[in-house]
């Protein structure tokens, strides 16, 4: 237990200072995973073109079928139009939860490279926040490109869609906070249809992504609301739409909570498995 207390900020520099330091630590995590891309940058970067490939051949192609989605405030949009923010969100949901489940669960089971940060002044905290930031890269690149995709095709509806691409980084905190929790449940490879198979994939065709909810049944709309990607969703197109209201605040609300607990439950969690 002793790589957990040990002192993390200067003494009397309260929990700011403390914060900062544990940032400021974390970055060296961050660092050491540019080191290991930098010959395999394409692994990182061909994550940008699955969102362009579903608007060209579903927001496009079926468009041109479908023409025009109606809003929540009556407004008929292009079917396009009500895609794209979601593909933004689902992007920015991929490269956190990609990050976090494959690739941290190689190096907690098999690289063992955190029992060999443990043994510098790193601890489980700076780990955690260390893998976040990571993700929270790999998810900015793949939202920063859709988004100037949906400039590009004057799909960005309103001027709070400027504020899409802080939301996407909100998306993929909560959704690395997840992935780093979850990881650490995982026994083998073969626990990877769990996570992918049985929620990562139910919550992409059914989180109001391609079709708004009210097409659904009632039971189908309950599964939807109470998922994260649903709330992801809402809050992008909202803003990508002109949208911005009671629901989108519940939806920030909804993020940060979910943000926040499963941070708390990923280092628990592997402050169990890394400290024994």
């Amino acid at each position: 237990m002793t790589t957990l207390s040990r002192p993390i900020g200067a003494p009397g520099g309260g929990a700011l200072a403390i914060a900062w330091s544990r940032v400021w630590r974390a970055r060296r995590l961050v660092e050491r995973n540019i080191m290991v891309y930098r010959h395999q940058w394409l692994i990182i970067f061909s994550g940008v073109f699955e969102p362009i490939f579903y608007l060209a051949g579903i927001g496009l192609g079926l468009g041109g079928i479908v023409q025009t989605v109606p809003l929540a405030d009556g407004r008929l949009v292009a079917y396009a139009a009500f895609v794209a923010p979601a593909l933004l969100a689902t992007a920015a949901m991929n490269g956190a939860v990609f990050e976090t489940i494959f690739n941290v669960f190689f190096k907690l089971n098999f690289a063992k490279t955190y029992d060999g940060v443990l043994a510098t002044p790193m601890g489980i905290t700076e780990i955690a926040i260390g893998e976040m930031l990571w993700a929270l890269m790999r998810s900015a690149l793949y939202a920063v490109a859709m988004f100037f995709i949906m400039w590009a095709f004057g799909l960005i509806l309103s001027p709070w869609g400027v504020l899409m691409i802080p939301a996407a980084l909100l998306v993929a905190a909560a959704f690395s906070a997840a992935g780093l929790a979850g990881t650490s449940y995982l026994r083998s490879v073969n626990d990877f249809d769990v996570p992918m198979g049985l929620i990562v994939m139910p919550m992409f065709l059914f989180s109001g992504t391609f079709f708004p909810i009210s097409i659904y049944p009632w039971f189908i709309q309950a599964f939807m609301q109470a998922t994260p990607l649903y709330h992801s969703i809402s809050l992008i197109r909202g803003l990508s739409t002109g949208i911005v209201g009671p629901a989108q605040a519940w939806d920030l609300v909804y993020l940060v909570a979910f943000f926040a607990f499963f941070m708390w439950l990923a280092m628990r969690q592997m402050e169990r498995k890394l400290i024994k």
